[in-house]
């Protein structure tokens, strides 16, 4: 996940790429500011690999804002005016967001941002690879799940009911949010209040229904369409 912050003087601009944020799967906002002077903090104190910036603003500019960084993180500037956009390349830049833009002009933007972010993450050593599986309790057994064996996870009242691939069951008194914290979201996503589905089973997708191939049909809820269907849309051949 691409860490963001997002900071513009305009609330209704800034709650507009919060949305966006929140819609896009690849990317996990830590905050959003009304000025650069309040996201100071947050720049030194935790993992932030993404800014998106207005320029233009009252005292302290999205552009001046960043020389004074450091070390600052990946930068996409948004402006209602053009002229800065050389300017703004100049300081090396992801993209220029001209506004008023829409949802698909910012997640290609945030594409190229996570182009750039895969090319500079660090090779991950073997023995710090993460864990591809999780214990869990089974009645009265500790009971090891491969997750590469998981084809969707069922919420039953206080249950959780785990479907593998071998048409096997692991029933575990938790619930669902308990393990969704566990899965790695590039693999496993919520799609319903009571399921969660590894991406990688699945066979076909019908309107707003995910088809297992076993036949099994598990429709995708109201609140969580947006996000999967920008997964859909990202891994998509038109």
């Amino acid at each position: 996940m691409i860490k963001c912050i997002a900071i513009d003087n305009e609330l209704i601009a800034l709650k507009q790429i919060e949305s966006y944020i929140d819609q896009s799967s690849f990317l996990e906002k830590v905050a959003i500011y009304t000025s650069p002077e309040k996201a100071i903090d947050v720049l030194q104190e935790k993992q932030v690999d993404l800014m998106f910036i207005d320029i233009d603003m009252p005292g302290l500019s999205g552009i001046d804002f960043v020389k004074l960084l450091d070390n600052p993180p990946m930068v996409i500037f948004t402006s209602a005016h053009c002229q800065y956009a050389i300017e703004g390349f100049r300081l090396n830049a992801i993209d220029y967001l001209l506004k008023p833009f829409n949802y698909s002009e910012f997640l290609k933007s945030a594409h190229k941002a996570k182009t750039r972010f895969k090319i500079h993450q660090p090779i991950t050593s073997p023995d710090k690879t993460e864990n591809n599986f999780l214990f869990i309790k089974s009645k009265y057994k500790t009971v090891k799940i491969d997750l590469n064996h998981i084809k969707y996870i069922e919420s039953i009242s206080e249950y959780m009911k785990i479907h593998l691939d071998n048409s096997s069951e692991v029933m575990s008194l938790c619930s669902l949010k308990s393990i969704e914290d566990k899965l790695p979201d590039y693999k496993f996503m919520r799609i319903h209040r009571s399921y969660i589905v590894n991406l990688t089973k699945i066979s076909v997708i019908e309107r707003n229904r995910i088809i297992f191939d076993d036949k099994i049909y598990i429709s995708v809820s109201e609140k969580y369409k947006s996000k999967f269907q920008n997964w859909v849309n990202e891994n998509i051949l038109v």
